[in-house]
């Protein structure tokens, strides 16, 4: 594990990540609120452009068309989508890699047809079955909603994490099968290993490293997840619906969160197109971190240390070197004294 902060790829995804999430609460810690803006930027005392502004040195992604900044909406919503994103990865590896197990343990000759079962569920995009299941909890109700931001945000990572449940357990099952026909794991079986300690002793640490970054993906499919549900107008914690049968605002997200920023903005994709743009770089900027962290995490584990080490220099008087011309040149003279000879 040393290695992997010698590896550069694995250190530029993790700065990426650092600097989201720090920002984000040293960000909100700073400011509070997100800046806004709603006067006009005047130039001699003329008025010149409002609301939605285009980037400028104040604002460096712009504003919305209500003003506020959206920089600044970004690095707050930054924790909420990034840490969203972890939990489901991180619940969906804790329910799979047991069954996975188990799966490739215990019930080895149910895999076949069990794997049949889940097969056809890699052709369904997930998005489909997270706007099933999602909509009831996220879409306000014209009464409001009946649940609080903490209840939704954890019903909607525990639906998110289930829903691929499936697909990751037949993956490690199959990978678990694999190992079975080692020399190694054979070996343990024939003198009598249980397989419990199969699985403690010699699966899953032959196994961590890719659940690592099979870890990694599944944190790169739930942000897609998001920002697919984002232009579906469901947005993590819950969609604001108004329902003024006359002057209804559009659905807006209730935190700042990066898929709620894309769906709210892409309608300005025109006539605005810094507003989604700036979330759209954010996701993209975040899967390519995750994507480096895992390859510069494979490369470490297989021993590619791009780094170049240290040189030791060592530094010798002018004496010494001396001494050491004249010792050689007396050499020399004894070797051509013999070769006469």
């Amino acid at each position: 594990m040393k290695s992997v902060w010698r590896q550069p790829l694995f250190l530029l995804g993790f700065g990426i990540i650092s600097f989201f999430l720090v920002g984000s609460f040293v960000y909100e810690w700073i400011f509070g609120n997100v800046p806004k803006q709603t006067f006009f930027i005047e130039e001699n005392g003329r008025a010149v452009e409002g609301p939605p502004i285009s980037p400028k040195w104040m604002h460096p992604l712009g504003t919305d068309q209500f003003g506020y900044d959206m920089f600044g909406k970004i690095m707050i919503g930054a924790k909420y989508t990034i840490l969203a994103a972890m939990a489901v990865a991180a619940l969906r590896m804790l329910i799979a890699i047991p069954l996975g197990f188990a799966l490739g343990t215990y019930l080895q000759r149910q895999r076949s047809w069990i794997n049949g079962l889940i097969d056809p569920i890699h052709y369904v995009p997930m998005t489909i079955f997270a706007v099933i299941l999602l909509t009831p909890v996220l879409w306000m109700p014209q009464e409001g909603f009946s649940t609080t931001l903490t209840e939704r945000l954890v019903i909607q990572v525990v639906i998110m994490a289930i829903m691929t449940v499936p697909i990751v357990a037949a993956l490690i099952g199959n990978e678990t099968n694999l190992l079975y026909h080692q020399e190694y794991i054979l070996a343990a079986r024939t003198l009598g290993a249980s397989r419990r300690r199969l699985i403690i002793r010699h699966l899953f640490p032959q196994m961590r490293e890719k659940m690592l970054v099979l870890y990694g993906q599944q944190v790169v499919e739930s942000l897609i997840v998001f920002a697919h549900l984002g232009m579906l107008q469901l947005f993590l914690g819950g969609t604001d619906v108004d329902y003024d049968p006359m002057f209804a605002d559009p659905p807006r997200s209730i935190s700042y969160e990066w898929a709620g920023l894309f769906g709210n903005s892409f309608r300005y994709l025109q006539g605005a197109p810094w507003l989604p743009l700036g979330p759209a770089i954010s996701f993209a900027l975040v899967i390519l971190a995750i994507a480096a962290m895992i390859e510069g995490y494979t490369r470490a584990t297989n021993g590619q240390v791009t780094l170049p080490k240290r040189k030791r220099m060592a530094f010798v008087s002018e004496e010494t070197v001396d001494w050491n011309q004249q010792q050689l040149r007396e050499k020399m003279i004894l070797l051509q004294k013999e070769a006469r000879r």
